[in-house]
């Protein structure tokens, strides 16, 4: 068994993981508080990879990123950015695919939170920024971690837009969702058994904490 697209996996869903709660905190605490009359249409737009195919967007962002495409072209010659078949392409199409399942929980705990608390850090003299950091999140951490595994274990499973935007590169971007592919075209059932009993565990056992945790947090919170 390659352990290699396991690794690759693990490294994919932590890197994304990690930029998606510096992009989404922020967002999801303005998507909260912001009355502004296009919060509709963003919140749509974000929340589309959760209905839409993956292979679309998987398809939109190839053609995109694409060096025959003018934007892709740009970023290629003025930044030196490749992000078709590229790891770090698989990063950019995996915050776009994850991004509803980061910031809708932390939209939502943040919404569920009295405006008093806010209105109380402002009194006190703390900025935004630190009335975020210190006292808003610190209150929402049950949802907080819940965007946090859910991204992460939705990274792990990504096939269609990761197939399609950076291909099947061993070492680069053959991730397990496509080892398993390969496997199975190959027929060797026997090998995509064990890429796929091992993302099963993984995934069933990032669940479980979140779930546990959760439930432990409530229990302490009604105490």
């Amino acid at each position: 068994m390659d352990w290699a697209p396991i690794i690759l996996t693990l490294k994919l869903a932590t890197v994304t993981t990690i930029l998606l709660v510096l992009i989404a905190v922020p967002l999801a605490n303005w998507l909260a508080n912001t009355k502004v009359k296009f919060k509709p249409a963003l919140e749509a737009l974000i929340s589309m990879p959760l209905v839409l195919p993956p292979t679309v967007l998987g398809f939109y962002l190839l053609v995109a990123f694409s060096p025959n495409n003018a934007f892709g072209e740009w970023l290629d010659q003025w930044l030196g950015l490749r992000l078709i078949f590229s790891f770090e392409g698989l990063v950019f199409a995996s915050i776009i695919y994850s991004l509803p399942f980061m910031v809708h929980p932390i939209q939502s705990g943040l919404t569920n939170l009295p405006h008093s608390l806010t209105e109380a850090s402002y009194v006190l003299g703390k900025s935004k920024f630190q009335t975020l950091i210190r006292v808003l999140l610190p209150n929402i951490k049950p949802a907080l971690l819940t965007g946090i595994v859910l991204s992460f274990a939705h990274t792990m499973g990504e096939f269609g837009v990761v197939l399609m935007i950076g291909g099947n590169i061993p070492g680069q971007t053959k991730v397990a969702s496509i080892a398993i592919y390969d496997e199975v075209e190959s027929l060797n059932y026997g090998l995509a058994n064990n890429y796929s009993l091992l993302l099963l565990g993984i995934t069933f056992f990032i669940l479980l904490t979140v779930y546990s945790f959760n439930r432990t947090g409530i229990k302490s919170f009604w105490k």
